[in-house]
């Protein structure tokens, strides 16, 4: 309860506040939301196959992203941005779609 509390809170705040990303972060913002989304999807599945664990959600979360973001940042540097950021997109929304499935699976008993 007190996570969707701090989500609908940090929803709302954004909203009204309307904060400014610097420049040289935009490039890895989708990317890192993207990461943060497969992390979170996991957790749920973790949590509804009754083997979550806190610390594993946590350094999940946080490897995805920054893990996603040095392979978007090696992809400026070599001069091939968009198609890494494509592929990391593209393997993080299978794993998204995946978990989903196994969400929906397991809510449904399909």
């Amino acid at each position: 309860m007190i996570a969707v509390l701090g989500l609908v809170i940090g929803v709302v705040v954004g909203l009204f506040v309307q904060p400014e990303v610097p420049e040289a972060v935009v490039p890895y913002l989708p990317i890192a939301v993207v990461a943060a989304l497969d992390a979170v999807f996991g957790g749920v599945r973790a949590m509804l196959d009754g083997i979550f664990d806190d610390k594993v959600f946590v350094v999940s979360f946080l490897s995805n992203v920054v893990v996603a973001a040095l392979i978007v940042f090696l992809g400026d540097q070599l001069g091939v941005g968009s198609q890494l950021s494509t592929g990391v997109v593209v393997v993080l929304g299978i794993r998204i779609f995946s978990n989903a499935a196994a969400i929906r699976r397991h809510v449904f008993r399909a």
